[in-house]
């Protein structure tokens, strides 16, 4: 494993930005600034292409005149993140960065090759709050959403830095994109958009741990994305005790609302399930998922725990894994065990934001 620290952390107050957020903005919001300020529409076109491209200034923006690039710099803000810790492994060569916001909080993304290509995993929130027992992501709970403009800019910082470019997303990092609805939906437009980093929906994977009325309400949208269901339990007695959502949404109404939604959009689900030895990995466990899973055009994605070092929680040797999958395959249901990538790197989402946080707490940079 290869770690550079790529920069010291500044104090959130050197991060003040009482300014418009332009990255976020679509197209039409873009043209109609660029309107009040008196320019030719084309200009808007040309700023929309510059913002989505990942300039980290309005001073990049050659084409655009000075005066304007002034003007704009004074009305508005690029949203960027700054590498704080970059992890490269010597494996496969994935790389985990430690992003900082504005304000001085710390984010996840990850940069992952495939044969297909590259993917970014990103962060949708600053912790969160849904408290699930095997995710190092919400130990502090949720601190605040994320921008749009902050999900673009992980992948183009990491598409910048390793000179690539991003062919897929998966909404998979620390938070959840649900509970961060329009800033989620406004995301999935931007990074979408033809004229900016135009990754297709249907490259993009949106992971929830199950909130019920953000699926209903992403329904509506009816995107060609891959909705991922972290589901993790076959019955509402483990999902009780390991993700607390599911006190607000059992599992019934969730499995309900995923058939919903695969009504509107015709889409296959991912089911997501982090077999936990000793919790949710017997043959019993397989039989009822498989049941409960019925009628529901999906994948499961089968994930071995991460350790967490605040729980107990063990991921079951290779062999159990295994099993469990030729048992789900046995009764039905299309399952294949997640590909470990970036092994070196000992950090499952939300523990390097953890470590990176306790190493400037400890040396008192911040």
């Amino acid at each position: 494993m290869t770690v550079f620290t790529v920069r010291s952390c500044k104090k959130a107050g050197d991060f003040i930005y009482p300014k418009l957020d332009i990255r976020s903005l679509d197209l039409e919001g873009v043209t109609k600034l660029v309107d009040s300020l008196g320019q030719p529409k084309f200009r808007a076109l040309q700023l929309f292409k510059w913002l989505q491209s990942g300039v980290e200034s309005f001073d990049e923006m050659t084409n655009i005149p000075a005066a304007l690039r002034q003007q704009l710099d004074d009305m508005c803000y690029i949203a960027t993140v700054k590498a704080l810790r970059k992890y490269v492994s010597q494996i496969d060569g994935t790389v985990k960065y430690v992003y900082e916001l504005y304000d001085g909080e710390l984010i996840e993304s990850v940069l992952m090759k495939y044969e297909y290509g590259y993917t970014v995993c990103i962060s949708t929130q600053v912790g969160c709050r849904m408290g699930c027992k095997f995710c190092a992501s919400g130990l502090y709970g949720l601190t605040r959403n994320l921008t749009a403009s902050e999900m673009l800019a992980q992948i183009t910082y990491a598409a910048r830095d390793n000179d690539i470019r991003v062919s897929n997303v998966v909404m998979m990092g620390m938070g959840e994109p649900l509970d961060n609805f329009e800033n989620s939906v406004q995301f999935l437009k931007l990074v979408s958009d033809e004229n900016g980093i135009n990754i297709g929906l249907r490259h993009i994977s949106l992971s929830t741990s199950g909130v019920v009325s953000g699926i209903q309400k992403l329904a509506e949208y009816n995107f060609p994305i891959t909705l991922s269901i972290s589901l993790h339990a076959p019955n509402d007695d483990i999902r009780n005790k390991t993700m607390p959502v599911n006190k607000k949404w059992n599992i019934d109404a969730l499995l309900q609302a995923c058939k919903e939604y695969q009504k509107i959009t015709t889409r296959r689900i991912s089911f997501e399930y982090a077999l936990i030895e000793g919790v949710n990995d017997s043959d019993d466990n397989a039989r009822e998922l498989a049941k409960k899973l019925k009628g529901i055009m999906c994948h499961v994605n089968l994930i071995p725990a991460n350790p967490v070092k605040e729980n107990t929680f063990k991921k079951p040797d290779r062999k159990a894994i295994i099993a469990f999958q030729k048992k789900l395959e046995s009764l039905g249901v299309n399952a294949t065990i997640r590909r470990t990538l970036g092994a070196d790197i000992d950090a499952s989402c939300g523990q390097l934001k953890k470590k990176t946080k306790e190493e400037i707490d400890g040396a008192n940079i911040c």
